[in-house]
């Protein structure tokens, strides 16, 4: 999927494991990798800090919602809630998203769904260490080469100084409001309030981003972005499952009706 092709390094020299038993030998393994891909000793330090989620492997091996019908997961999701919060949220500060969609091209809509659908409008934004979580899953053997590139990004914003090596946020090691993984963090954040800084627990910063990640993914300004369209499909560079997709769809529309 998208960051995979983005940091380039040698193929996994590390071995992967189903379980806690080998994570310090692939860790210390990986480290070597990391630092021939330019992470400095802030990263390397972070890293080696880092311990096994068990509580990661857990949610990973137990997502259903996505194998629901539409209706089902909507139903689990809130839609309806969301829609209706996401409408009085856009007419109270219509100023910032107008800005966004001059900036980026995306409808309020989109992004207010968006920000619903992964955070509640901000009130659950994870409580996993980000860089244990994505450390563990870039172990796992499950999706090691979709995790890796994540991990570098986490390391980098380490190194940068955009991200604390004890930030917090989803089982995944999803950060801030919407819930970007740490290697689309470090490529699309961006400073939505001006304050000369990054920081996805900032609403502002946080939409920005997802804003500047839908267009830089293809986002066609002006344009449809129901089933069938061209940006219908961008909305699946955000989250694949089908029934993610038709819900930013259908209450994206609703609340720019």
């Amino acid at each position: 999927m998208f960051a995979a092709c983005v940091f380039s390094g040698p193929s996994l020299a590390a071995q992967c494991g189903q379980n806690a038993g080998g994570y310090d030998a692939w860790k210390q393994a990986f480290a070597k990798e990391a630092a021939r891909e330019g992470i400095g000793k802030r990263g390397l330090a972070a890293l080696a800090q880092t311990r096994y989620a068990q509580s990661t492997i857990n949610a990973d091996r137990g997502q259903k919602s996505f194998k629901y019908s539409f209706e089902k997961f909507c139903e689990i999701r809130g839609c309806n809630v969301i829609v209706s919060q996401g409408r009085k949220r856009k007419a109270q500060n219509p100023g910032f998203y107008s800005s966004l969609e001059k900036s980026y091209g995306v409808p309020a809509g989109v992004l207010i769904a968006i920000h619903g659908m992964e955070t509640g409008f901000g009130r659950f934004m994870g409580d996993s260490n980000v860089l244990s979580a994505t450390a563990t899953l870039a172990y796992d053997c499950r999706r090691p080469a979709f995790f890796r590139p994540h991990l570098i990004g986490a390391l980098k914003l380490i190194d940068a100084g955009m991200m604390s090596p004890n930030a917090i946020g989803a089982k995944h090691g999803e950060l801030g409001h919407t819930q970007f993984l740490p290697g689309n963090a470090y490529l699309y954040g961006r400073d939505g309030n001006g304050d000369g800084r990054i920081d996805l627990n900032n609403q502002s910063d946080a939409l920005a981003s997802t804003a500047n990640y839908l267009r830089q993914k293809g986002w066609r300004p002006g344009q449809d972005y129901q089933p069938g369209s061209h940006n219908y499909r961008v909305l699946q560079e955000w989250n694949a499952a089908s029934v993610y997709q038709q819900s930013l769809a259908v209450m994206g529309a609703q609340i720019d009706r």
